[in-house]
């Protein structure tokens, strides 16, 4: 089975910044796609980042300038690094992984428990 720790998150005043981190462990042999979403209360999860094993990125529009999102492959983790925080970027951030080969098994993904961020005005 895999798992996925995440780091980082906590009380961010705005215009600041974070860090978040997030591990995955496990026998793994390879993990497609990485990524970081989040959820507000009373909305739908949405996606933040996310990154191919290749280095393809993809943002959401409200991060678009504001996040970088890297991985490292030999060490299966992720990283979210978000600068000019909002109130609104106040959200439980969930780590993502998609495409995960674990020994003899393909799964199309597994997410991490979340971590609180709360931007305060």
């Amino acid at each position: 089975q895999v798992q996925l720790v995440e780091s980082g998150g906590g009380l961010v005043q705005a215009g600041g910044s974070l860090n978040l981190s997030c591990a995955a462990s496990g026998s793994i042999f390879s993990i497609n796609v990485m990524g970081w979403y989040r959820q507000a209360p009373g909305k739908q999860r949405e996606l933040v980042a996310a990154i191919t094993s290749g280095g393809s990125t993809n943002y959401a529009d409200s991060v678009q300038g504001r996040a970088t999102i890297s991985r490292d492959n030999a060490k299966n983790t992720v990283h979210l690094q978000m600068n000019s925080l909002k109130p609104e970027d106040t959200a439980v951030y969930y780590c993502n992984t998609q495409g995960v080969r674990s020994g003899n098994y393909y799964y199309l993904g597994f997410w991490g428990q979340g971590t609180q961020v709360t931007v305060s005005s």
